[in-house]
């Protein structure tokens, strides 16, 4: 099939956007299109109007930034995801997302494929949104001319759906940088490598000198409707030494209540455990990396 008619306009800049989405409630965002032309080719979205952001240079950047919240390393909404994946910041600044994005797709999709355009669209096997959720990061946007940010465990609240107001375009996003004897994991499950995810699950962890948790961000991905930060199992595991019973136990009690997707790949059950499982594997490896008995990503 082809895609049903629609305009194209390609704005000067963000707010030039924001103005031409407002304007037209059927309009949408294109950066990468990677997600959004396949929907448009099967007819599964008819937006009337594409609004092209690829040529807005303020959106593309990688950068540290000094703020209230501490240190942090910001992405725009443009930046392809092979960039983020090649970057050194990244790599040494927020070792988690450099450890998950080479999972996103193939090699053509993250050379296409953009940071923003893949947190806007919130899907609950994403990467990126695991990886923005679990490390508490900042989701920025611009509307009616001024800025906003939320912060990304808010941000997405269904699968596909976010808080974003109606208008706003996506800007970019704040991951916090962590210092010490850090260390991550992050493991997968899926039908082929780059097909989506079944199961996924990240985590990071930062030792004191008595290589307890100092530290701990654990997030599982694609069982629910938008990955889940596993608060309660963090607060039992802080302090302690990461033992892999107790690691286990504590997971297992935080994803008890949970109601996972059930579909034609993966029933309940099997996602409820093999998140346990993944979760347990990313803890293991993100303390053994922070431990320097493996490299971090």
């Amino acid at each position: 099939m082809k895609a049903a008619p629609f305009e194209y306009s390609r704005p000067a800049d963000i707010d030039e956007a924001c103005a031409l989405l407002a304007a037209d409630e059927n309009a949408r965002v294109i950066a990468g299109g990677q997600t959004l032309v396949a929907m448009m080719a099967m007819r599964l979205a008819r937006p009337t109007r594409l609004i092209d952001i690829n040529r807005i240079a303020a959106l593309a950047y990688i950068r540290q930034e000094n703020n209230k919240e501490g240190e942090a390393v910001a992405i725009g909404a443009i930046t392809r995801q092979c960039v983020v994946e090649r970057d050194a910041l990244i790599a040494k600044s927020v070792p988690l997302l450099a450890r998950a994005i080479p999972n996103i797709g193939h090699a053509a999709t993250r050379a296409r494929g953009t940071v923003g355009g893949s947190l806007a669209n919130a899907d609950p096997a994403a990467e990126l949104v695991l990886s923005a959720i679990t490390l508490d990061a900042v989701i920025e946007y611009r509307a009616d001319g001024e800025s906003g940010e939320s912060p990304a465990r808010e941000f997405y609240i269904g699968p596909m759906i976010t808080t974003l107001p109606a208008g706003a375009v996506l800007s970019g996003v704040r991951f916090p940088i962590w210092r010490g004897k850090v260390g991550v994991g992050f493991h997968e499950v899926n039908a082929r490598r780059s097909d989506f995810a079944f199961v996924s699950a990240a985590a990071q962890v930062e030792l004191g000198d008595d290589g307890k948790a100092k530290r701990i961000a654990i997030g599982v991905g694609a069982a629910t409707d938008f990955p889940l930060r596993l608060e309660s199992a963090e607060q039992q595991l802080k302090g302690g030494a990461l033992d892999d019973a107790k690691v286990r136990a504590a997971l297992r009690e935080a994803l008890a209540d949970i109601e996972p997707l059930e579909d034609l790949h993966a029933s309940a059950d099997y996602r409820r455990r093999v998140a346990v499982d993944l979760a347990a594997r990313a803890v293991a490896d993100a303390r053994q990396a922070a431990q320097g008995k493996s490299h971090a990503y």
